[in-house]
């Protein structure tokens, strides 16, 4: 029988942004595993839960980069994450709708049909809404620049102020900043 794999140990670290705390959660590669909000924890646990199976996680520090990066997206560098290394399970349609929202630029949107359409698979735009709400890195894989047929905000798992907010930042609006 083979052995199951070693539990890995994962760093909690928090980060202050102009909307809230958050939790960012990196992995011994140093590839970011999850970020929420603060008061979104048990979400963050659950999913963290599904992709990391039996991981551990201890507060710590996120690597100097990764830290980085964020508090400078937060402050003005729209393209400070883009290249930051994240890792996450989830199954192959999933890791498809992530890499999409990845490629959607800072201070642009996309529907859920748009976003299904960018994955080769137009009908799919349900199932392109449920994996755009079990991304579990927030800001990062950008779910937030996903935006309803009509143009109207849906939801975010962060909550519509912040969703709002950080639409306003990457357009450069000032809001809050």
């Amino acid at each position: 029988m083979p052995k199951p794999p070693e539990a890995e140990t994962l760093t909690l670290d928090r980060v202050t942004t102009p909307v809230g705390e958050v939790l960012l959660i990196t992995g011994p590669e140093g590839a970011v595993r999850a970020l929420d909000f603060v008061g979104y924890e048990d979400r963050m646990h659950r999913l963290l839960a599904r992709h990391s199976p039996g991981a551990t996680l201890v507060e710590g520090r996120a690597p100097a980069a990764v830290r980085s990066a964020v508090e400078a997206y937060f402050g003005g560098d729209l393209t400070a994450l883009d290249d930051l290394p994240v890792k996450t399970g989830g199954t192959v349609f999933q890791k498809a709708v992530w890499a999409a929202l990845r490629a959607i630029p800072a201070g642009e949107t996309r529907t859920y049909g748009q976003l299904a359409t960018a994955i080769g698979l137009p009908k799919a735009v349900r199932a392109a809404g449920l994996a755009n709400g079990q991304n579990p890195i927030a800001v990062i894989v950008p779910c937030h620049r996903v935006i309803g047929a009509n143009g109207t905000l849906t939801g975010y798992a962060g909550g519509l102020e912040r969703k709002r907010w950080l639409l306003a930042h990457e357009k450069g609006l000032g809001i809050g900043d």
